[in-house]
């Protein structure tokens, strides 16, 4: 399920409340545990979403029963157009007692409150012109339902600010996780024949990498910052943003401890997250002191690595 960049972000907010905790600094297995557990976090806000799909079909499907027993009910109540609860992907996942399974674990976080999310998203679907337009389409191949499901959870759901406010809630991460894992999401649906839920790691060599990152990241961390003090000299140490010095020791202990890893793809990675997740400048200081560090290593001949660049 997660990429190799989503393993160093969560390593990273790792790392980043672990050296922001002086008073818990020597409880490493305590901070790895959080970690791991913010991983599997990323599958239940997975699950999350088809919890919302489900739950959101159910709604509609009740709505419209009940629209029948109106006082003065309109043809479009008594003989409502239900494409959207029976469409043959809506009733496959209403079926997988796999898939069910797990959403049910999750209800609780969509229900256990005052905020009425799904009676709010469901009014906002049902006047939408997106709605209206999949009931009017008389194309009936399953494509069509999931390109539905699709665009509705992306112009309606995943941006809706109660939804987000919830998720707060329920994790301080899942506001960063949600795009990536609406990608997911969406490549589930429109690409599988039946929806499951993967596990957090493609395999055990990604858990190793994240575990291995993690340790050695801390157990270097006095050996990374002098790296950093002697290669930053044109910098003032004192300006330095906190989390840039984390993604240089992350990439250090790639570089350093990782002889499977090129050393051009672990520069990259972190080029390209401090561009994203630290200040303006960072992306030219986190290039600039790894593209030094590396040269001067090579030039030492102490980078014991087949593919150094």
């Amino acid at each position: 399920m997660l990429t190799r960049r989503h393993i160093r972000l969560k390593v990273m907010q790792s790392l980043y409340s672990y050296f922001s905790n002086a008073n818990d600094i020597n409880d490493i297995s305590k901070f790895e545990t959080k970690m791991i557990s913010h991983f599997k976090d990323i599958r239940r806000l997975y699950v999350l979403l088809f919890t919302l799909l489900i739950e959101i079909i159910n709604y509609t499907d009740k709505f419209l029963d009940e629209s029948k027993n109106k006082f003065l009910p309109k043809e479009s109540d008594l003989n409502p157009n239900k494409r959207f609860v029976i469409n043959q992907f809506s009733k496959d996942i209403l079926k997988n007692k796999l898939l069910l399974k797990e959403t049910n674990k999750l209800i609780y976080i969509l229900k256990n409150n005052d905020y009425d999310l799904i009676n709010k998203l469901f009014k906002e679907l049902f006047t939408s012109k997106i709605y209206k337009s999949y009931l009017e389409d008389e194309n009936n191949d399953i494509s069509v339902d999931k390109d539905f499901i699709i665009k509705v959870f992306n112009n309606h759901i995943l941006n809706n600010e109660l939804l987000h406010h919830i998720l707060e809630e329920e994790s301080i991460y899942w506001q960063d996780d949600l795009p990536f894992v609406a990608t997911i999401f969406n490549s589930q649906i429109k690409n599988s024949n039946k929806i499951f839920v993967p596990l957090v790691f493609k395999d055990i060599s990604d858990k190793h990498f994240a575990v291995k990152l993690f340790r050695n990241s801390i157990k270097a961390n006095k050996e990374y910052e002098e790296i950093i003090k002697n290669f930053a000299k044109n910098w003032d140490l004192d300006r330095i943003a906190f989390i840039d010095k984390i993604l240089l020791k992350m990439a250090f202990s790639e570089i350093f401890e990782m002889n499977d890893l090129p050393v051009k793809v672990s520069m990259n990675e972190y080029i390209e997250i401090s561009k994203y997740y630290s200040t303006k400048k960072s992306k030219m200081f986190v290039n600039g002191i790894l593209d030094n560090v590396v040269k001067h290593y090579i030039d030492q001949d102490l980078l014991n690595k087949t593919e150094c660049l």
